[in-house]
């Protein structure tokens, strides 16, 4: 049997964790409804499988150091994670992992899985997969199917025939999300299944089908495939190819069109998490209804989800919200409601504001820094350097910083000095003055920053040496 590559599409759109700021954490990245990220829970729940390989991760450019980071948590060491330029949808994105796989395995089989998915029943899931694989060596394509539990709205349907081959069935048609209506009558028919967005194919069917289907999308992916540039452990997709490519979906570019694909049902305690009620429906409820995530004090409070992410939340007499508690913002809404937050982040984007786009933890190669408080001529940010990570050796033209150690111990580089630093201690670093800071220890270590200046944005750095590569790169801040 092929090895099975499992391919996680980490870079989609849908719910945030931050309910107003949707750049730097999308849910996947995310503790929610377990011990571990909802991008881990995808990887770990394929433990137990023949014939795994590591995973191939799809994500931007903004996300690769902590998609990194937590495959490390979990003992993933040799992911292959290739950066999207730019968004162009799913079939892309798995046509480039496909071409990909193919560089080391010709046989390969893929698993192409969404990092924000719940799966509760993992004996159902290693089945419905054993059962695809086994379909997937036919050169069919196959997707998987979930078993509807209610008229849903908010998922297509497949229509499948009722002739089992095996344990899948052939698919007759796509269906876009129906009304009520049709939705009732689909739960009473038994071969209308809800359209996961999880698939099965092999690696070179899956190009010669999009070949036949989508000639444009293979075109440039190859060229921007073939072109892609290692970057530390990161694939980075040639930009000008990649953004030639139409963006079309893999439903909407082959699935639709092949007459080659065929259905596994999955009745694995299935949930795609699309808004913030859908973690409301799935997680754990105290005696009043709800589910409280965080330091949380409520009284005649019911049926509502409260996550206190940031300060304590306390509520009294209220039924039916969704409460959100973030460092960036505070996100408050009926539970039918929550969806909606895309029109306040329409409007924020409107407007201006930085909380559309931006997050004030932002993680580094060498850690993550989260940016405390800010004025209009100061920034105090709190960094936290891994052990044996290094920042560049790099200078300021337009600001001034003032670094404490709260943890650890700093080797710092200071103009012609360098020392250590001790919990409690200090240094001061004027404008233009080259400087450095590293953890040589095996412990973790933390300062605080304070910067001072007329500019404190992250482009005022000119880097002289690192050790992660970025001294000739023209966007500093985003390395």
């Amino acid at each position: 049997m092929s090895k099975i590559t499992p391919v996680i599409l980490s870079g989609g759109s849908g719910m945030r964790l931050w309910p107003l700021s949707r750049k730097q954490h999308p849910k996947q990245y995310l503790t929610l409804s377990g011990d571990n990220t909802m991008l881990q829970e995808t990887i770990l729940r394929l433990k137990g499988l023949d014939n795994l390989t590591d995973p191939i991760i799809i994500c931007n450019t903004d996300h690769r150091f902590l998609v990194a980071e937590q495959c490390q948590q979990i003992g993933i060491k040799n992911p292959i994670i290739l950066l999207e330029p730019v968004g162009r949808n799913t079939a892309p994105a798995i046509a480039a992992a496909a071409l990909q796989s193919l560089k080391d395995l010709d046989d390969s089989t893929l698993l192409v899985l969404s990092a924000d998915h719940v799966i509760l029943d993992i004996h159902a899931f290693h089945h419905a997969i054993n059962i695809a694989s086994q379909q997937a060596q036919s050169r069919k394509l196959v997707i998987f199917g979930i078993v509807p539990t209610e008229a849903n709205t908010d998922y297509g349907y497949i229509k499948s025939s009722k002739e089992n081959y095996y344990g899948g069935y052939k698919v007759e048609k796509f269906v876009e999300k129906p009304d009520l209506k049709t939705a009732e009558f689909y739960l009473n028919q038994e071969n209308y299944l809800w359209n996961s967005g999880m698939f099965v194919f092999q690696a070179q069917t899956l190009i010669d089908e999009l070949t036949l289907h989508a000639p444009n999308i293979v075109r440039q992916v190859i060229n921007s495939v073939n072109n892609a540039m290692q970057d530390l452990d990161f694939i980075r997709l040639d930009e000008q190819a990649f953004k030639s490519s139409p963006s079309e979906s893999i439903d909407y570019a082959l699935m639709e069109k092949s007459n080659n694909v065929m259905v596994v049902p999955l009745d694995a305690q299935w949930s795609d998490i699309g808004s913030w009620s859908a973690l409301y429906d799935i997680g754990k409820k105290d005696n009043q209804g709800n589910v409280i995530k965080g330091d949380v004090v409520t009284q005649d409070t019911t049926n509502s989800y409260i996550n206190a992410d940031h300060h304590m939340v306390a509520t009294i007499g209220v039924d039916n919200l969704i409460i959100i508690d973030t460092p960036d913002a505070t996100f408050i809404a009926t539970k039918n409601k929550s969806q909606e937050v895309k029109n306040i982040v329409k409007s924020l984007k409107d407007s201006g504001r930085y909380e559309s786009n931006a997050h004030r933890k932002v993680y580094r190669p060498w850690g993550w820094y989260d940016s405390i408080e800010s004025g209009e001529f100061f920034q105090v940010k709190r960094l936290h350097v891994k052990p044996g990570a290094k920042l560049s050796l790099q200078m300021h033209h337009k600001r001034a910083e003032h670094w404490v150690v709260v943890s650890g111990m700093a080797t710092v580089t200071n103009g012609e000095q360098k020392f250590n630093l001790n919990k409690g201690e200090s240094t001061y670093i004027s404008i233009g003055v080259k400087h450095a800071l590293e953890n040589t220890t095996s412990q973790s270590l933390e300062i605080i920053e304070v910067q001072s200046g007329t500019y404190l944005s992250e482009d005022d750095i000119v880097r002289f040496e690192d050790i992660y590569g970025r001294v000739d790169s023209k966007k500093n801040s985003q390395c």
